[in-house]
């Protein structure tokens, strides 16, 4: 099987050659971020759970990197993202940022690590900014939550909201499914919108909002919003890596997403030949072995003393 490679493509030399300098890059804040909105300068997130993952979304210029909780699904193998702990959490936003340093690094609170006492909260918080070293974190949930939100952020914590579909609440939910389709619904979602802001969040995740609800609310709201599944009304957009990259298998298609190369093929066409020329012994060829001295190759192939 002939690998013509995403990477090899002349297309993908050309993005490979406009890769944005780091060292030309500025720090991204929240403040930066804010500014955007004002600006009226869209937001790229994408999630990232690893070094080389993290290193290449920095090169390829997205604002913001979101260590999400999505990683119970994409790259730990579960079901829904309910499994995923806190000590996941850490050690793959220890990865990260390890690896960028322009981005804002932003990181999921995993299920029921925000729920408890505000002290108990506090200490999970400061366990992702202490080992992780993330810059902010993310709650899912509206003004059932807005008080945990203040509180983190008097912390000095920045916090990113996240409303609309929140995978931590599927069984909740009643599955993977649009919301703000109701009357009710839309009300509720800007309710929570308005009392994140107040609560002092610096941004909001509108995730499988309807379009002209999500559009709504950013205009309701002076905080920037990132959009998944919600339409091109928000401040910014975010997508999950495996999503956008093909970088998984079994994952039902999304509508909202958009696949912009399809490297899980590339990668199993790579393997496959990778093992082919390893049961046909044409990998090592001579290219890829270290010779010793001319005397000492004879005592090994029995010619010398």
């Amino acid at each position: 099987m002939e690998l013509k490679g995403f990477f090899a493509s002349r297309s993908a030399r050309a993005i490979m050659r406009k890769r944005v300098s780091v060292v030309e890059r500025k720090k991204v804040s929240t403040t930066r971020l804010k500014r955007m909105k004002a600006e009226g300068v869209p937001i790229a997130m994408v999630t990232a759970y690893d070094y080389p993952s993290a290193k290449l979304a920095e090169e390829a210029g997205v604002d913001v990197i979101l260590v999400g909780d999505s990683l119970g699904n994409t790259v730990l193998g579960y079901d829904t993202t309910l499994p995923v702990t806190l000590d996941d959490m850490v050690y793959h936003t220890k990865a990260v940022t390890r690896a960028v340093t322009a981005p804002l690094v932003v990181t999921d609170m995993p299920f029921m690590t925000y729920h408890g006492t505000i002290d108990k909260t506090l200490e999970n918080v400061a366990r992702i900014m202490r080992e992780g070293l993330a810059h902010a974190v993310k709650l899912e949930g509206g003004s059932e939550i807005a008080e945990t939100v203040g509180a983190i952020v008097k912390s000095g914590v920045p916090v990113m909201g996240h409303i609309g579909l929140t995978p931590q609440s599927v069984h909740q939910i009643g599955g993977y499914k649009v919301q703000g389709k109701t009357r009710d619904q839309a009300r509720k979602l800007l309710d929570d919108a308005k009392a994140l802001e107040e609560a002092g969040v610096f941004a909001i995740v509108l995730e499988l909002v309807t379009e002209d609800l999500a559009a709504q609310i950013t205009r309701s709201v002076s905080v920037p919003t990132i959009g998944i599944g919600s339409g091109g009304g928000c401040d910014g957009q975010v997508l999950v890596f495996h999503d956008l990259l093909q970088y998984s298998f079994g994952q039902p298609a999304k509508k909202f997403v958009k696949t912009y190369a399809n490297i899980g093929e590339q990668i199993l066409g790579g393997i496959a030949q990778y093992v082919k020329e390893v049961k046909e012994r044409k990998f090592p060829g001579e290219q890829h072995a270290f010779k010793s001295e001319r005397e000492l190759a004879a005592v090994w192939s029995g010619q010398g003393e």
